[in-house]
């Protein structure tokens, strides 16, 4: 499985970051947690779900409007959460099997996942203060 690039916030150097269960993944220059976004598929989705903190899922789609306003604010959310946060992005287009399991019937879709269990979900794309406001107390409750 390949590895993701993840820039670190604090210093600008670039990392790869390895799927893994156990950690967090943290900046080798300056040693700052780095934050948990990546990209999975069919393939890749039950090894990226699980992880040592809360995952959030974003199912999504190019062609969707709605899904290109939300990513950014969920790619800072991740960011401003790093450390206590692993942001998974599936296309649904490209894994509709997993969009299936989950019930998916409308993008985009996140999840917030509590060792490999669903807690809650998102539909649609609420302002950023209301998605912040949701994952808060999600994180909150998972302290």
């Amino acid at each position: 499985m390949p590895a993701t690039i993840v820039t670190c916030p604090h210093c600008g150097k670039r990392n790869r970051v390895q799927a893994t269960a156990q950690g967090v993944p943290q900046c080798a220059n300056c040693g700052h947690k780095l934050p948990w976004l990546v990209d999975a598929d069919s393939e890749s989705f039950g090894t990226e779900t699980t992880a040592s903190v809360p995952v959030v899922v974003d199912f999504w789609a190019p062609w969707c409007g709605p899904c290109r306003v939300v990513s950014p604010a969920v790619e800072r959310l991740a960011t401003e959460h790093a450390g206590h946060l692993k942001v998974v992005k599936l296309n649904v287009d490209e894994a509709p099997d997993i969009g299936a399991r989950y019930g998916v019937q409308g993008i985009p879709t996140l999840l917030f996942l509590r060792n490999g269990t669903e807690v809650d979900r998102v539909v649609g794309a609420p302002p950023e203060p209301q998605l912040k406001s949701w994952l808060t107390r999600h994180l909150s409750a998972a302290a």
